[in-house]
């Protein structure tokens, strides 16, 4: 994965629930061409994050939680946006955004989880709802039916290993997709 729109795992329960956050930096190159259009004041209009950029975080979170429930042994891809409903609100720079995936069902097919995504206010601390997100992954290697695919698990990547253990979620290297032959 190129991107990872995930900043820190703040709570991972292994098949139930993860919990991660996104800061949104004005550093971003994504959120000078992205805008807020609604500015009823009349101020400059405002960079955002856009809702696509949003939901790939969003699926990330979701990921981590499927792929953990199987200690990263099965290569876990997006394969549906089932939902996906935003409130209107923007996130620019200075927001934080807090990820929140529920495992719905897993088999070894794949998976359904069901999310939120919550807007934090830098100043206040006030926390408001931004969007519900419902995600279906595939385990690819059950799903390939005669395709070849690498057989290194190349959707968790050293980055989301790096993720988890920067966030306090050692990986066991027994299962780290890092240190298989």
């Amino acid at each position: 994965m190129r991107w990872t729109y995930l900043d820190l795992i703040t709570d991972l329960v292994k098949g139930e629930r993860c919990v991660a956050i996104r800061n949104i930096s004005w550093a971003e190159e994504v959120l000078h061409d992205h805008f807020d259009v609604d500015d009823a004041a009349g101020r400059r209009p405002i960079p955002v994050m856009p809702n696509t950029l949003v939901i790939e975080g969003a699926a990330q979170c979701a990921g981590v939680l499927t792929g953990h429930a199987h200690d990263f042994r099965e290569k876990v891809l997006l394969a549906k946006i089932g939902k996906a409903t935003f409130t209107g609100l923007s996130a620019g720079p200075g927001t934080t955004l807090r990820h929140t995936a529920v495992l719905d069902r897993i088999d070894a097919s794949g998976a359904a989880t069901v999310g939120t995504v919550e807007l934090i206010d830098p100043h206040t601390g006030d926390v408001q709802p931004y969007a519900e997100i419902e995600l279906m992954f595939s385990h690819i290697d059950q799903n390939r039916k005669g395709l070849a695919f690498p057989e290194h698990n190349f959707v968790f990547t050293d980055d989301f290993m790096d993720l988890l253990e920067r966030s306090g979620y050692p990986v066991d290297p027994s299962i780290d997709p890092r240190r298989r032959a």
